[in-house]
């Protein structure tokens, strides 16, 4: 199966989607596994990679950290949405770059302030268009990706997450007495 262009991607899927809507259902799957202090390897279809946290929440500096990871993923998915989006709708955009920051209340991650969430407090950045498109083509662009970006929306609304939590078998110390 050939690979499709990148301006057929929005209209082909559409289309397949509006004739098989059970076809539109995607999962995605990561496994992760803690190997040393704060350190995680991830691995993605073929891929892996490193995940950790900076020394002064107890990580060994070895890798970006799961929040520095989800903004990288709402960078990227911009990036992405911009490029399909573009092509399909016909806007000229020769290059999409984003810029991303977040602040978060730590208090909340360590449990020290209950009230405080431990998740971002906000989220702000620019995404630089490189385009001859006029404004209000570029502001058109704009509306439909942010109604169209998954990882903005995953991170503007909430999502249902259920959590399993399964154990191992591991006999107490003073049970083998």
């Amino acid at each position: 199966m050939s690979k499709p262009t990148l301006s057929a991607v929005i209209p082909g899927g559409a289309s397949a989607f509006a004739t098989t809507p059970s076809a539109a259902l995607a999962t995605f799957r990561v496994e992760s596994r803690q190997v040393a202090g704060l350190r995680s390897t991830v691995r993605v279809r073929t891929f892996t990679f490193d995940v950790d946290e900076p020394p002064t929440l107890g990580g060994s500096d070895t890798a970006p950290s799961p929040v520095e990871y989800a903004l990288a993923a709402l960078a990227t998915c911009q990036e992405i949405t911009y490029r399909l989006h573009a092509d399909a709708l016909g806007v000229q955009l020769a290059g999409v770059a984003v810029t991303l920051e977040g602040d978060i209340d730590l208090r909340g991650f360590f449990g020290s302030d209950e009230p405080i969430r431990p998740g971002f407090l906000a989220i702000r950045g620019t995404v630089r268009l490189d385009s001859q498109a006029s404004l209000g083509e570029l502001e058109r662009l704009r509306d439909h990706v942010d109604a169209h970006c998954p990882v903005l929306d995953l991170l503007s609304n909430r999502t249902p997450v259920h959590l399993e939590l399964l154990t191992s078998a591991v006999a107490p110390a003073d049970a083998a007495a």
